[in-house]
C-alpha cells in the first residue's frame, strides 16, 4: 500500500484501475460497482475475476490474485513495484517528480532504465550499420528472403559488423558491470599483470576485455508488449562453424527473459483482439513473413519450448489459436508440446500443417499469401490433428498398434479440464481407432483418478458474518463506516473483542491499516471481503456485528469457566469453585441480556 502522500498515493488516487485493467482483461459490467472477466493469472472458463470501481481493488475468487492497481500491473507485466506506478502514471500523463521514490527504488529504476536505454541505442547502431557499405552481404539476404525496406524498417532489423570493438566503443564511459548486465557483450579475464610502483612492485587484478557478442550477424530486436527493445537474436551469416550457432540469443537479463516474452506481440496484439484469435509459429523469419503476407495477428515463440508464461501471456489477448510449427519431427513434436499447455488453459486451438519441407516463410514465398489463407481456413481442430499423428504412427491395423495409439492419445485427453468435452473427445477417438468406447472412457478415469488423488490442505477457520462486517467497516481501503467505525475500533481495541476469532489477523490489519504482515491466504479472503457490496453498512447493522463480537467472547469465557470449576470440583478447592461459579453467573446474565 503506497504511503499517503508519496507520488504511488498520487498516482494511485488518479488512477481508474477499471480502465487499466481492461487494458489487459475484457471486462463486464456485473453490478452497481462491479466488474467481472476471465483472470488473467489462472485458467478459467467462468468468469471469477472482479474488479471494484469505486474501492480500487481486484480479486479472483478462483486463484485468489487481489490487490490494487499497481500490484495488477506489477504480476501481470512481471516488472517492480516502482516500475508498475511509472507505468501507470505514463498512463495517465502524470510526470514523475525527482526523488519520488526511496534510494533504492530509485537505483533499481535507474539501472533498468539504462538497460533498456542500452538495447535501444544498441538497436539504432545495428540499424546504422545495415545501411553501411559493410552491410551489403546482410542486404543481399534479406532481400532474397523477399524483405522489402519497409518491412526491414518496421521490424528494424539491423547488422552487427564483425568488430567486437565498434558496439564497445558506442557506450565508451558506461560502467564495466552495467556493461556485462545488458546481455549485449561477451568477456574473458586476461591473466594478472603487474605494474611497478615507486616503492615496490604491487600484484594488480585481472582485467577483463569486454566485446561484442554478436558480431558478423543480421540483428532482430524483441521487444516487451510496450514495444520497447528488451533483447536481440542475431542471424549468422557465415557457414563456418567458429561463427558460432545460427541462431543467437540474448542471455537472460533483469529485462528480458525468454519465457515471458512473444516475438511481434506488440504489433500483433490489437489484432489479435480484432480477429479473436492469434497465429503462433516458431521463429522470427517464419513470424515476420506471415505477418508481411498481412495476416497481422501472429506471434512467434523464439524457438520450439512454448511456456506457461507465455500461454498466461496471450491469454490475456485470446484463447483461441493456430499452432503453426515447422512439419518436420521436431516441428510436430514442439507442436504436441504446446498443445498440451494450451490444453491444459483451456484454449481453442487448430493445428496448421504445412506441406513437407516448407515452413511458414518458405511456403509463403513459394506458394504465395492465397495459398497461405486457404491453409488457415482449413486447419483441423487440435485434436483431428492428434489422432491423425496417432493413426500415422501407429497405423490402428491391429491390436497392438491400436493400443499404442490410444495410449499416445490418453495424456492429451486427459489434460481436457472439462469431463463432458473430455468424454466426447474419448468417443470420437474410439470411433476413430476402432476401439470400444466404454473401454477408453474407463482408461480416462482412471488416470484422472490418479492425478487427482493428492492431500488437500486443511480449510482454513471460517470467518463469522459480523466479522466479515466489521472488516469492511474499519479497513481503510473502503473507508465504509465514518465516524461510527472509529467508535467501533475504539471498542473492539480497548475490550480485545477480536482476540481468538478466525479473522483476529483481518481484524488488526484493518485497525491498524497495516496488510503487510498478512499471509498470502489472508489478502486472500481480505480481498474476498472488500469486493462486497451486497449490504450497506448501517449504523444498527454495525452496532449489531459489535455486539455478536461480544457475545462470541463472553461464550468462549463461558466454555473456559465450566472447564476450570469441573478442575475445581477435582481438586475439591471450594474458595476457587465458588468463584467460579458467580463468574459464570454473571457470564450467564450478559448472555441473557444480550439475547442469548
Amino acid at each position: 500500500m503506497p504511503n499517503p502522500g508519496s507520488f504511488a498515493d498520487t498516482v494511485k488516487q488518479q488512477a481508474d484501475i477499471v480502465r487499466i485493467v481492461g487494458g489487459y482483461v475484457r471486462l463486464k459490467k456485473t453490478g452497481a460497482q462491479n466488474f467481472s472477466g476471465l483472470c488473467p493469472f489462472h485458467k478459467e472458463k467462468t468468469p471469477s475475476f472482479s474488479v471494484h470501481e469505486v474501492r480500487q481493488f481486484y480479486h479472483c475468487f478462483g486463484c485468489g490474485a487481489s490487490g490494487d492497481v499497481f500490484s495488477f500491473v506489477q504480476k501481470i507485466e512481471n516488472i517492480t513495484f516502482l516500475e508498475a506506478v511509472r507505468g501507470v502514471a505514463e498512463k495517465l500523463g502524470i510526470q514523475a517528480p525527482r526523488q519520488a521514490f526511496s534510494p533504492e527504488e530509485a537505483r533499481e529504476a535507474q539501472a533498468r532504465g539504462a538497460l533498456l536505454e542500452m538495447q535501444e541505442r544498441a538497436c539504432v547502431f545495428f540499424e546504422q550499420q545495415l545501411r553501411r557499405p559493410e552491410g551489403a552481404q546482410a542486404r543481399e539476404y534479406l532481400a532474397s528472403r523477399g524483405l522489402s525496406q519497409e518491412t526491414i524498417r518496421e521490424f528494424r532489423m539491423g547488422y552487427a559488423p564483425d568488430s567486437g570493438f565498434m558496439l564497445r566503443d558506442l557506450f565508451r564511459g558506461a560502467e564495466e558491470e552495467l556493461l556485462r548486465q545488458s546481455g549485449l557483450f561477451s568477456w574473458k579475464e586476461t591473466e594478472p599483470f603487474e605494474q611497478p610502483d615507486s616503492n615496490e612492485e604491487q600484484r594488480k587484478p585481472p582485467r577483463s576485455a569486454l566485446y561484442a557478442k554478436f558480431r558478423g550477424r543480421i540483428m532482430f530486436p524483441i521487444c516487451h508488449d510496450g514495444g520497447k527493445v528488451i533483447a536481440f537474436t542475431g542471424r549468422r551469416l557465415s557457414n563456418e562453424e567458429k561463427a558460432g550457432p545460427k541462431y543467437l540469443n540474448s542471455p537472460e537479463t533483469a529485462i528480458y527473459s525468454k519465457s515471458r516474452v512473444l516475438f511481434n506481440l506488440d504489433k500483433a496484439k490489437e489484432h489479435i483482439r480484432a480477429l479473436g484469435y492469434a497465429i503462433l509459429v516458431e521463429g522470427q523469419m517464419d513470424c515476420i513473413s506471415v505477418y508481411t503476407a498481412d495476416f497481422k495477428n501472429v506471434i512467434a515463440t523464439s524457438g520450439t519450448a512454448f511456456t506457461e508464461p507465455q500461454v498466461r501471456l496471450l491469454a490475456r489477448h485470446s484463447r483461441n489459436v493456430v499452432v503453426n510449427f515447422d512439419p518436420d519431427a521436431a516441428g510436430a513434436a514442439a507442436a504436441e508440446r504446446s498443445l498440451a499447455l494450451l490444453v491444459e488453459e483451456d484454449f481453442q486451438i487448430k493445428v496448421l500443417t504445412l506441406e513437407p519441407g516448407l515452413d511458414p516463410d518458405l511456403f509463403i514465398r513459394r506458394r504465395g499469401r492465397q495459398a497461405y489463407a486457404d491453409a488457415l481456413r482449413s486447419a483441423p481442430q487440435y485434436f483431428g490433428y492428434l489422432v491423425e499423428r496417432a493413426r500415422a504412427l501407429h497405423p490402428p491395423r491391429s491390436p497392438e498398434n491400436k493400443l499404442r495409439a490410444a495410449n499416445f492419445l490418453l495424456p492429451h485427453l486427459n489434460r481436457v479440464p472439462n469431463r463432458i468435452v473430455r468424454d466426447e473427445l474419448a468417443a470420437d477417438v474410439a470411433q476413430k481407432l476402432g476401439i470400444d468406447s466404454v473401454v477408453l472412457r474407463q482408461e480416462l478415469r482412471r488416470a484422472a483418478a490418479a492425478r487427482s488423488s493428492t492431500v488437500k490442505a486443511a480449510a482454513q477457520p471460517a470467518l463469522t458474518e459480523s466479522e466479515k462486517i466489521l472488516i469492511r467497516a474499519l479497513h481503510p481501503a473502503t473507508a465504509e463506516g465514518g465516524d461510527v467505525a472509529r467508535h467501533l475500533a475504539e471498542a473492539i481495541e480497548a475490550e480485545s473483542l477480536h482476540r481468538g476469532l478466525a479473522g483476529e489477523a483481518l481484524i488488526q490489519a484493518a485497525l491498524t491499516g497495516n496488510d503487510a504482515e498478512l499471509s498470502e491466504a489472508d489478502h486472500a479472503r481480505l480481498a474476498a471481503i472488500l469486493m462486497r457490496d451486497d449490504e450497506p453498512l448501517t449504523t444498527e447493522l454495525l452496532q449489531s456485528a459489535l455486539n455478536a463480537l461480544r457475545v462470541i467472547r463472553l461464550e468462549r469465557t463461558k466454555r473456559e469457566l465450566a472447564g476450570r470449576i469441573v478442575e475445581a470440583e477435582r481438586r475439591q478447592d471450594q474458595s476457587s469453585l465458588l468463584a467460579l461459579v458467580q463468574e459464570k453467573q454473571r457470564i450467564d446474565r450478559e448472555l441473557h441480556a444480550a439475547g442469548q
